[in-house]
């Protein structure tokens, strides 16, 4: 999609912008890398040099170790090419940001991931008025729409305690960036128990904690002896310990995983989980055509998940719709 004369266009290698000759959360390694968030499918290794938002420098260091960085603040604008950026918070994860280009006036803003709901771990999304809004659409169908993340915490409190007067542990499968993490900081408002972790979790628990973010007390599983006995306790580990041999420790457990895809209840029996608590780090479909609306674009490109349904609505309502084909993924 898109004309010779459209500021960002889709090649090979991921998001390209021609002017300024850079790439926004390539798939390739290119020269030149702008990155919204340092989720695995966004910020990937062997970019010659990435343009990262400072408060999402900690996470990139993290996930890809030690590279060539150029770190701007939120809102300060800077030039690469001939075209002029800023970034702008995304309320995704820590650090996440959008991405305004902006090239002889014309201004497109490309969300990365982004949601609308509160997150006390990092900034809340900016509206940024724009001429083409570049939005994600991952939970793009009417069904997607989610409770206050409070009433899941407290969902989630009352879960480990049912686990606890059945002799059992509560092991609850969140990723390891962003969704842990808001978790732990929604909990402590519920509750001083500590939680247990998986020692991928730990990882970016601490990276959270040393950027002063406020989080439930957490405790590593494997400083535990082998035996131990973990009934009552709620236990957080990634996806992919679920069938493991590290879950085989547990000798009686109920399994949970916190994600928007357990807003259908077939995602849930098809994991063969207990329970599914509904918590998104991605916009809703109410906030999507929301925030659409509130940028003002005059055309819209969806990307990333559920394009087709969001499209069509906004044609329906006399908006300049398309779509971006990319890879993008799962958060982890």
């Amino acid at each position: 999609m898109g004309t010779t004369t459209d500021l960002v266009v889709t090649t090979p290698d991921g998001l390209y912008c021609p002017i300024g000759d850079f790439h926004i959360d390539p798939w390739r390694p290119v020269p030149r890398a702008v990155i919204t968030h340092g989720h695995g499918d966004h910020a990937r290794p062997g970019m010659g040099c990435y343009h990262v938002v400072d408060a999402g420098l900690p996470i990139l260091q993290w996930r890809l170790r030690e590279q060539d960085y150029c770190v701007h603040a939120h809102g300060e604008q800077f030039r690469i090419g001939g075209a002029v950026l800023s970034f702008h918070p995304a309320g995704h994860v820590l650090g996440s940001t959008q991405v305004r280009i902006e090239v002889d006036g014309e201004t497109w803003v490309l969300s990365g991931d982004y949601k609308r709901d509160h997150d006390p771990t990092c900034l809340p999304f900016e509206v940024v008025p724009c001429d083409v809004f570049v939005t994600e659409a991952t939970f793009g169908l009417p069904v997607y729409r989610w409770p206050a993340t409070a009433e899941v915490a407290r969902d989630i409190v009352a879960w480990r305690e049912e686990c606890e007067a059945n002799g059992e542990a509560a092991i609850l499968y969140c990723y390891a960036l962003g969704k842990t993490q808001r978790v732990l900081a929604e909990l402590s408002a519920h509750t001083d128990r500590p939680a247990w972790v998986h020692g991928a979790i730990d990882v970016g628990v601490q990276v959270y904690r040393n950027a002063g973010v406020s989080l439930l007390e957490t405790f590593r599983v494997a400083d535990e002896p082998r035996g131990a006995d973990f009934a009552g306790e709620l236990v957080i580990a990634p996806p992919s310990a679920a069938g493991s041999p590290w879950i085989r420790r547990f000798r009686r457990a109920q399994q949970g995983f916190a994600s928007g895809w357990m807003r259908i209840r077939g995602n849930r029996r098809r994991r063969n989980l207990d329970r599914g608590f509904v918590v998104s780090d991605h916009a809703d479909w109410p906030s999507l055509l929301r925030t659409v609306h509130e940028t003002g674009a005059r055309r819209v490109i969806a990307t990333h998940g559920d394009t087709e349904a969001l499209v069509r609505v906004l044609r329906d309502a006399g908006v300049d719709a398309g779509v971006f084909n990319t890879q993008y993924g799962e958060d982890d």
